[in-house]
């Protein structure tokens, strides 16, 4: 046979299909992305008609047609989840071919599509030099490839890029997985800690996944939906899973047998904590798990675990701090019986207060999260100093005189005086800090005529500011040993009148719109 003879028919066997493999095709129906790049439209034509029926683990080709090197290129750099390039050498110059080879590598930094070298004149080309110097991952001369050595080479091509992207996908999951879990711990809300983690696992599945966690306590059998996404996020309305729900059969599931399920398309992951908790997060990816994308979620589920438990010791911490914080109130001011319900009244409104000035847009640079968090709980402490007055002054019910009134006033820097020695025991910004502030400032008044420093405008902090109006409207509201509860309308027109004045008015708009969105605020009785 002469050379060009064998040219002619270096695709034989055109008309033996390749036979597709038995059974149904999964749901995942992305094709395996093949770039033929060569000069000659014939051999587009031929190596389409060859590979026309091929298919590998139910999922066909999708074949791109490059002419030049640099047309190539541009496909490759346009193009994601390329697998494999049949790559003449010989184009728009003797060796575009191997330039291509290298950009690929080079500067796409593409290390997993595999790449084939075929040519019709492999003495320009050396295989030997060319396997060498060049990262490609077979050498064909277009003399040797029948239709059979083509699919071999096609279906070895596309077997070694599945395991390298699994490979890649893995270490991408991995960092996701220690990225994530990090991201976790700094999660305090359970609530948003489980939408964390919904984001997380889609994010290791590299899918926008619907997703739903459930968690239940110890054998109760009773479950809660704690978060939910996608098309599930119906479910935050409710608070425990619905029995008729179609994820409820294979969560149930997960809970009954304590292990995860992986049955398309729903696919739970079970988690058991060290803390007696159950914890089932489903999602329906619109593809079956690949398995290294369930040990990645096994990986992740054991992570996960250590975070809710790590959640709950901060849950618990979180409310004996409070209950020492009310104790340590309580104490300050036991000699005045209302102090008690007063000083939880002001935690809960000083904390919506600061969220509505959030949402409402003033003060962000001052409204940090960090604030947010924890004003309520340093608010408890905003009278700590009152310690240090008198019985016959803190319970006088009558008019202070100006020297008792002077004695009285200097709880403020006693207050912030003791918090602030508090704080400088603990590392970095504690609601300790934030307590010395409102103890100090929450007296001052916003046209500089208060005490105890005569600080005016934004010279006192927000978190001051915000627990002055606070105070004032819920001591007026109730009964005090020195005064009988004003009626509503009085004590919002006696806080309106004054701001400027004595209240921050960014403060006082956002009480009001507070109490419009909830005209309840300030009814509940002592």
């Amino acid at each position: 046979m002469t050379d060009s003879t064998a040219d002619d028919n270096w695709l034989i066997d055109e008309d033996e299909e390749v036979a597709k493999p038995a059974g149904l095709a999964p749901p995942d129906q992305r094709l395996w992305r093949v770039l033929i790049v060569d000069d000659d439209v014939d051999v587009h034509a031929v190596t389409r008609l060859a590979l026309r029926n091929v298919s590998f683990k139910g999922r066909e080709l999708e074949l791109f047609s490059a002419h030049s090197g640099r047309e190539a290129f541009e496909i490759l750099r346009d193009t994601p989840d390329i697998a494999l390039v049949l790559l003449d050498v010989v184009m728009e110059t003797d060796d575009a071919g191997l330039i291509l080879a290298r950009r690929i590598r080079e500067e796409l930094h593409n290390a997993i599509v595999r790449v084939v070298l075929r040519t019709g004149q492999p003495g320009q080309a050396p295989e030997q030099r060319v396997i060498i110097e060049y990262d490609i991952n077979d050498y064909k001369a277009k003399t040797e490839l029948t239709t059979q050595k083509l699919f071999t080479t096609v279906i070895s091509a596309l077997r070694a890029y599945e395991s390298l992207n699994m490979l890649e996908r893995s270490r991408i999951g991995l960092g996701k997985i220690l990225a994530g879990a990090t991201n976790l711990y700094q999660i305090h809300s359970l609530r948003e800690f489980a939408s964390g983690v919904l984001n997380q696992v889609s994010a290791i599945l590299d899918v926008g996944a619907d997703g739903v966690l459930c968690l239940m306590q110890g054998d109760t059998g009773v479950t809660t939906v704690v978060a939910a996404t996608g098309g599930y996020a119906g479910l935050n309305e409710v608070e425990l899973m619905p029995p008729g729900h179609p994820l409820w059969p294979t969560i149930a599931k997960a809970f009954a047998e304590k292990k995860s399920q992986f049955e398309h398309p729903a696919n739970v992951l079970f988690i058991h904590t060290q803390e007696n908790r159950e914890v089932a997060i489903s999602v329906t990816p619109p593809w079956p798990l690949a398995q290294i994308q369930r040990d990645l979620l096994e990986v992740f589920s054991q992570r996960i675990a250590a975070a809710f438990d790590n959640l709950y010791m901060f849950g618990q911490l979180r409310k004996a701090q409070e209950a020492t914080v009310v104790a340590l109130a309580d104490l300050a001011e036991f000699r005045d019986s209302g102090t008690g319900g007063h000083v939880r009244r002001v935690q809960q409104l000083s904390a919506a207060l600061a969220q509505r000035m959030k949402a409402r847009g003033v003060y962000d640079a001052q409204l940090t999260a960090q604030l947010l968090d924890m004003i309520g709980l340093a608010s408890i402490l905003h009278d700590v100093g009152k310690v240090a007055t008198p019985d016959h002054i803190l319970l006088k019910p009558g008019i202070h005189t100006a020297d008792e009134r002077t004695q009285m006033q200097t709880h403020a820097a006693v207050g912030r005086s003791i918090l602030e020695r508090a704080a400088n025991m603990v590392d970095g910004v504690s609601y300790l800090t934030y307590g010395a502030e409102i103890a100090g400032g929450h007296h001052e008044h916003f046209d500089g005529a208060g005490y105890p420093n005569g600080l005016a405008g934004q010279d006192i902090p927000v978190s001051a500011r915000i627990v002055a109006v606070v105070d004032v409207f819920d001591s007026l509201l109730h009964k005090r040993p020195y005064k009988e509860p004003w009626p509503h309308t009085e004590v919002m027109s006696y806080i309106t009148e004054r701001a400027g004045k004595q209240f921050d008015p960014e403060v006082v708009a956002a009480l009001l719109d507070l109490i419009e969105r909830d005209p309840g605020i300030g009814h509940t009785p002592d």
